[in-house]
C-alpha cells in the first residue's frame, strides 16, 4: 500500500493566510504545509481540500484513479469545490465499513471531537489509521463491533474476512494524526496496542503553535514520530520513522525557564506515566503549595504520582516511564539525611555517605529498564553563595548533574522557555 501525502498542515495551512507571527513567517520551503489531505494507493482520497488537484500534481501523482472520497472533519468557510472526475465527498458513519472494488477495506472509528477516524487495510494486508484534527478515539480506541456490517458507496462491494473480535488486531504499519493538539491521542493508541515499535507515527494538521524547523522535529522525534514534507511519497510497512527513543534524558534549566514542561511535553504522548515528585508536600507553604498545584493542572489526568525520594527501587523496577521531578530537591532531602549542612559532620562521614548515595542512584539509572526523563537545576551560573553550606550544595548539585548527564542519551537546557538540547 503506497500514501502520499499532499498536505500536512492545519486546516487553515501554514503559514495562515493574513497571519503576522514569527511562527509564519518562518514556515517556507519544506516547512510551508497545505491543508491535510491522503492519497492512498491512487484510489482513495482521505479529506479534500482546496488545491488538492494542483498538490496531487505537485507530487507527481493523478486524481483519474480515484474512487472514493472520504471527509474526516467539518470543513469551515465556503463548500469545497470538486475536481471534475472526482466522486462526490462523504463521511461514513461512524463503526460502518466500506469496502472498495480496489480491494481496499476503510472503518468509520467514532471519535472524542466532531469527526471521524478512518482504519484503511490494503489489498496487502497491510493498515493505516487517519485522525482528524483536535481527535482521538472514543472509548474503547479501535473496538470493532460485533455484528456492524458494511456501508456501500462509490466503487464499494461487500466485504468479508474482516475480524469482529472487538480488538484492534495488533499494531498499526502507519498512523497519521495531530499528534501535537492531541499528544495523548497517541498515549492512548500505544497504550492498547496500536502504536508499537514499528509503527511510522507520522504528524499532520500540523499549525503554528509550535515553530517550524528544528523544534517541531524535535519535539516529534522524542514522541517516536515524524513530520515530512507536503509530496512525500511512503510505502506503507517500509522501515522509517525517527529510530529508536532515548530511554534516559535529562532536562536542565533556571528557574521558571520552563523545565518541567520540556520534561512534561516528552512524555505526554506517552501512557500510564508515573510522574515522582521529590519535593514532598509543604502544608505551611502557601506558595510551594501553589507550585505543585501548576504542575498538577498542567499534567495528563491519565498520569500518577508518586511522592518520594527513594528513587533506586523505581529505577530498578519494570513499569511505564518515570518523570523525575526534580533531582535538586533530591539532593536537599538526601544531604539533610547524612547531615551534610554541618561542615564537622560532612568532614567526618557525610561527604561519604553522600557519594555513596549518588553512586547507588546512577547505577540504577545505567540499568534501568524504564523510560526516565529527568529534571534539575543549573545553578553553577549565577551568584556565588555567601555561606559554606550554600556552596557546598551548589558544587554537589554539578556534580550531581555532571554524572546523571554522562548517563544520558539526551541532555537539554532550557532556557526563556526554550530547549537547546546539549547532546
Amino acid at each position: 500500500m503506497e500514501l502520499t501525502l499532499l498536505g500536512t498542515g492545519a486546516p487553515a495551512g501554514l503559514p495562515e493566510p493574513d497571519c503576522p507571527c514569527a511562527r509564519c513567517a518562518a514556515a517556507s520551503g519544506a516547512e510551508a504545509r497545505a491543508a491535510t489531505s491522503l492519497l492512498v494507493d491512487g484510489t482513495l482520497l482521505l479529506d479534500l481540500t482546496p488545491g488538492t488537484a494542483l498538490a496531487a500534481a505537485r507530487a507527481g501523482q493523478s486524481l483519474g484513479g480515484v474512487r472514493q472520497v472520504l471527509l474526516s472533519h467539518p470543513h469551515d468557510g465556503p463548500a469545497l469545490e470538486v475536481p471534475a472526475g472526482l466522486p462526490s465527498p462523504v463521511r461514513v458513519p461512524d463503526r460502518q465499513e466500506l469496502a472498495l472494488i480496489s480491494g481496499h477495506r476503510v472503518r468509520a472509528l467514532a471519535l472524542d471531537a466532531p469527526g471521524t477516524g478512518y482504519r484503511v487495510t490494503g489489498p496487502d494486508g497491510r493498515r493505516l489509521l487517519y485522525l482528524p484534527p483536535g481527535a482521538a478515539p472514543a472509548g474503547t480506541p479501535l473496538s470493532t463491533p460485533v455484528g456492524s456490517g458494511p456501508v456501500t458507496g462509490s466503487g464499494t462491494g461487500p466485504h468479508t474476512g474482516e475480524p469482529r473480535d472487538g480488538g484492534i488486531d495488533g499494531p498499526y504499519d502507519v498512523v497519521v494524526l495531530d499528534i501535537l493538539g492531541r499528544p495523548d491521542a497517541l498515549a492512548r493508541l500505544r497504550e492498547v496496542g496500536a502504536v508499537a515499535a514499528t509503527t511510522d507515527v507520522l504528524a499532520v494538521h500540523i499549525g503554528h503553535d509550535v515553530p517550524p524547523g528544528p523544534e517541531l522535529h524535535r519535539r516529534l522525534a522524542a514522541a517516536g514520530a515524524r513530520a515530512v514534507p507536503d509530496g512525500t511519497t511512503l510505502t506503507v510497512g517500509a522501515p522509517a520513522g525517527p529510530g529508536a527513543l532515548p530511554r534516559r534524558t535529562l532536562v536542565l534549566g533556571g528557574a521558571r525557564s520552563g523545565k518541567s514542561v520540556e520534561a512534561e511535553r516528552r512524555l505526554a504522548a506517552f501512557p500510564g506515566v508515573v510522574y515522582v515528585a521529590t519535593g514532598g508536600s509543604r502544608d505551611d507553604d502557601p506558595d510551594w503549595g501553589a507550585r505543585v498545584a501548576e504542575h498538577r493542572e498542567r499534567r495528563p489526568a491519565t498520569w500518577r504520582t508518586e511522592e518520594t525520594c527513594d528513587l533506586v527501587p523505581l529505577l530498578d523496577s519494570a513499569g511505564p516511564p518515570l518523570l523525575i521531578d526534580c533531582l535538586s530537591l533530591w539532593l536537599t532531602r538526601t544531604m539533610d539525611e547524612v547531615e551534610a549542612w554541618d561542615d564537622t559532620l560532612w568532614e567526618r562521614g557525610g561527604a561519604t555517605a553522600l557519594a555513596e548515595r549518588v553512586s547507588a542512584l546512577m547505577a540504577a539509572l545505567r540499568r534501568t529498564p524504564r523510560h526516565v526523563v529527568a529534571v534539575s537545576n543549573e545553578v553553577g551560573s549565577g551568584v556565588v553563595p555567601a555561606t559554606p553550606a550554600g556552596r557546598r550544595f551548589r558544587d554537589e548539585l554539578g556534580r550531581l548533574n555532571a554524572r546523571f548527564a554522562d548517563e544520558c542519551e539526551h541532555v537539554l537546557l532550557t532556557v526563556a522557555g526554550v530547549a537547546l538540547p546539549l547532546r
